[in-house]
């Protein structure tokens, strides 16, 4: 299958490059190279004739009927957007322009190619989204694909416009599409500006480790690598018009999970004191909601899949893979709003 990747230079868009890669997909990564990626994400899979790089930018909608005519794409995953909560509350414009109208142009460019190959019923367009459309959940609970949207964020409010775009395309124009929606993901190549590496290098570097409120909200937490294993197998076998919740049935507190970090890093980096004593209880996000977490009946019943990785195993590679790659991580600080306190409103 030969798979047209948006975003394939991002944290989850690289993991499904290299995984589609490794399984023996063509991959055309197509990715703006904005402040959040890294070339370096792909680099083993870069060496594999099966891949293809576009620097484009989905708001280009002539690149991106470009490249559809030049690499006839059977599939499209649609990755690319802008991601970070924080950022969205401070600057929501990137996150209209990229998810919403980046997402029409994408549904638009598909559905020309598909109509101009005479609508193969064997085309896919997928389109990864999140949770966070959902809402927020009390104590109890799931949310699974009934679940009404009510999203609270300006950046869960454009990932739930680009879910609204993609099923009205379906319905109204018949583009084959399936959707998923994830819960937080973490592991190797993640973008320093998100909870797990933030506290990882913080921790590494002596600083603060901040934590939200009384880092009381819950999140189930999935392990990039089974999340790219999840969506490889959606666009495959996953019915068309249908959406698939993808969890990896492993909530946990923030509290918890970073107090999990800093024991990990107590034995592999050891220092006279624990690292659990740089946490440090910050002003909350705006608006940060209480709990996710994810029902994943539909995608285990219906194509067979579970995660494999349990959140305690996660976090050792996950750490790890941190401790023995400071030449990925180290330049990326220096990216505009790393390492600073975003979001206050």
């Amino acid at each position: 299958m030969k798979l047209l990747v948006t975003g394939g230079a991002g944290f989850i868009g690289s993991a499904v490059v290299r995984l589609a890669v490794s399984r023996g997909h063509e991959v055309v990564n197509l990715d703006a190279l904005t402040y959040a990626a890294c070339l370096d994400n792909v680099a083993e899979a870069a060496k594999s004739n099966l891949y293809s790089f576009e620097q484009a930018d989905i708001r280009d909608r002539a690149a991106l009927d470009r490249i559809f005519a030049t690499h006839r794409p059977d599939a499209v995953m649609h990755l690319a957007a802008e991601s970070h909560v924080d950022r969205s509350i401070d600057g929501p414009s990137d996150f209209i322009e990229t998810n919403i109208t980046g997402t029409f142009n994408m549904l638009e460019a598909a559905r020309t190619y598909w109509v101009a190959q005479g609508k193969p019923a064997s085309f896919r367009f997928h389109h990864i989204s999140t949770d966070e459309v959902f809402g927020s959940l009390g104590a109890e609970g799931q949310f699974t694909e009934e679940t009404p949207y009510d999203p609270r964020s300006p950046y869960s409010a454009s990932k739930a416009a680009s879910d609204h775009l993609v099923r009205a395309w379906a319905e109204t124009y018949g583009l084959p599409v399936v959707l998923t929606n994830c819960s937080n993901n973490y592991g190797p190549f993640h973008f320093p500006e998100k909870l797990i590496p933030v506290v990882i290098l913080n921790a590494l570097h002596g600083r603060p480790i901040p934590v939200y409120g009384k880092g009381e909200n819950v999140r189930d937490w999935l392990y990039v690598e089974d999340h790219a294993d999840a969506l490889l197998l959606v666009v495959e076998k996953g019915v068309v018009g249908r959406s698939y919740n993808i969890g990896g049935e492993n909530e946990r507190r923030n509290i918890d999970l970073v107090r999990t970090i800093c024991a990990i890093l107590d034995r592999k980096r050891p220092k006279a004191a624990s690292y659990a004593d740089q946490i440090t209880f910050v002003t909350d996000r705006p608006g940060h909601d209480a709990r996710y977490a994810i029902d994943p009946t539909r995608i285990r019943d219906e194509l067979g899949w579970r995660p494999s990785v349990t959140v305690e195993q996660g976090l050792e590679r996950t750490v790890q893979w941190y401790l023995d790659n400071e030449a990925w991580w180290q330049p990326l600080l220096a990216r505009a709003g790393v390492g600073q306190r975003l979001g206050k409103a």
